[in-house]
């Protein structure tokens, strides 16, 4: 089979299996790559080259940082102060959180923003009296315009830069996307604080975040514990409850209020019984006990893993709710430090998280563990299945094949009208699948069609970035706008009515405004 054709089959394959959603993402990406070989479009070695990528080694390291940042509760600290001084009023908090997911999304990812504030969002809502609707698509939309003012703030900045350098352009800094983000960002919330009201749904999602924040209170009313029972939640300390499940081996057990589990690390605060509260006096374990436990978080982890009991909350989503817990201050120094790096270009950006997810597993910051489970595997697997496809279409000529049909079309109207071209095509493509893996089948057409203009790569690369960033217009465009469908109670066609003017907005900025930062000649 012709190489071109090869491709370029393989490539609506993927997209239709993409759009289809029925095949996982990961099986997807491993499936071009395989395709491309067995085709002969390219060898095994560089069909498989994605996985020793260093943008792909880089995202991964991110997730880890991300996780530090979370389980530590830098983040809930963060979210809180700044909410604490939002009021309720529905234009202050859509302002703030818009702002707060921006710049939390500039450093730990779109989707990683917005899974640590969407609890904390779905708990002011109800506290405020406003329709988790009205905020939870802003929060989602917000986050996309935020991962436009650094390099780590989303996998589309660090490969168009790549792309950039390999193509006779230079890498893009560090801070340089804010001179194009932080415009979007502020435009993107005039939209959503001027017509969000009207263009947004009024309705609760069918599944309610818990208040971790309010967790000691209300167990000590379920419970009818005092104040001086010594339940805690805290950054060293806390508490969870878990359930004798059948076939424990704790059935029959005596238990006492306040003693030691054999373990000599746990207390058995209290016990309930359906709507018995067993505070004193010994009794004997039952089926669907529900026993109170107190101790430090990691012996909680420890001792609630087991057959012998089912965890109501984990331990480890609980600590996720205190703020500033422990490693909080080591999570924050080494990011900072891995900031620094980054900004400065001392070292590579895959060397400068590779090193601080080191360090943050060395200083038992993340355990290993969590390390390995903080990594979207599908996203890794997305992006180094994707490289490849990318590669095909430079390596065949097909991208120089497409480009030529792109200028057909577009005649002597100049290089402009190539840009808008382009920019609604990565648009539409990134409604539908991935803006990850829209954008590497874009960037190489793209650099075709600059070549053949004689113009900049530069303004080329960004405004991709920015067309990638405009993920709006469906639920399935990016996990981000996935997440907040069901808490918001959103619908399918929810999402264009908002999304359409938010689209528009990031197509002009990418076809009139980059080229004034980065011209294209």
């Amino acid at each position: 089979m012709d190489p071109v054709v090869a491709t370029l089959t393989i490539l609506l394959l993927a997209v239709v299996a993409f759009v289809s959603n029925r095949v996982p993402l990961g099986v997807v990406a491993i499936g071009v790559a395989l395709a491309l070989y067995f085709t002969g479009v390219l060898p095994l070695s560089t069909a498989l080259s994605g996985f020793g990528d260093p943008t792909v080694l880089f995202i991964a390291a991110l997730f880890v940082v991300s996780e530090s940042l979370d389980a530590t509760g830098v983040t809930a600290w963060a979210g809180k102060m700044v909410i604490a001084r939002a009021g309720t009023r529905r234009l202050s908090l859509l302002i703030v959180l818009s702002l707060l997911v921006a710049g939390l999304t500039a450093l730990i990812s779109v989707n990683g923003a917005v899974a640590a504030l969407l609890p904390l969002v779905v708990v002011v809502a109800a506290r405020a009296g406003i329709h988790t609707s009205q905020l939870l698509m802003p929060l989602a939309f917000s986050a996309h315009a935020g991962s436009m003012l650094l390099l780590t703030g989303t996998p589309v900045n660090i490969i168009v830069s790549e792309v950039a350098v390999e193509n006779g352009g230079r890498a893009f800094g560090f801070f340089e996307f804010a001179a194009v983000g932080a415009p979007l960002l502020i435009g993107t919330v005039a939209i959503l604080a001027i017509f969000g009201r009207r263009l947004l749904p009024e309705r609760n999602g069918g599944v309610m975040s818990v208040d971790l924040s309010d967790h000691a209170r209300l167990l000590r009313r379920q419970y009818s514990l005092e104040g001086d029972t010594g339940l805690i939640l805290g950054p060293a300390r806390g508490v969870t409850e878990v359930i004798v499940p059948p076939r424990s081996p704790l059935i029959g057990v005596r238990l006492t209020p306040g003693m030691v589990t054999p373990s000599g690390d746990l207390v058995l605060l209290a016990a309930r019984r359906g709507e018995e509260v067993l505070r004193e006096g010994e009794f004997r374990a039952r089926l669907g006990d529900v026993l109170l436990l107190q101790g430090a978080w990691d012996d909680l982890v420890a001792r609630t893993e087991g057959p012998e009991v089912l965890v109501v909350d984990t331990p480890a989503q609980l600590r996720r709710s205190v703020p500033l817990g422990v490693g909080a201050k080591r999570a924050m120094t080494i990011v900072g430090l891995m900031v620094v790096l980054l900004a400065t270009g001392l070292v590579p950006p895959a060397v400068a998280a590779l090193l601080a997810a080191c360090a943050l597993v060395v200083t038992r910051t993340v355990s290993p563990s969590q390390a390995y489970h903080s990594i979207s595997w599908t996203t890794v697997v997305l992006i180094a299945g994707m490289i490849p496809l990318s590669t095909a279409f430079t390596e065949t000529g097909t991208a120089d094949l497409v480009a030529g049909w792109l200028l057909a079309v577009v005649g002597d109207a100049g290089p402009q009208i190539a840009l808008l071209a382009l920019v609604v095509l990565t648009v539409v493509l990134g409604q539908l699948i991935s803006n990850t893996a829209t954008v590497l089948i874009v960037a190489p057409i793209a650099v075709a069609v600059a070549t053949t203009l004689g113009a900049s790569v530069q303004p080329f690369m960004m405004a991709l970035t920015v067309a990638g960033a405009a993920s709006f217009l469906t639920p399935i465009a990016t996990p981000a706008n996935l997440m907040v469908l069901e808490p918001g109670g959103y619908r399918f066609g929810d999402y264009w009515k908002l999304g359409i003017l938010l689209a528009v907005f990031f197509v002009v900025m990418a076809v009139f405004y980059v080229p004034l930062i980065w011209p294209l000649s």
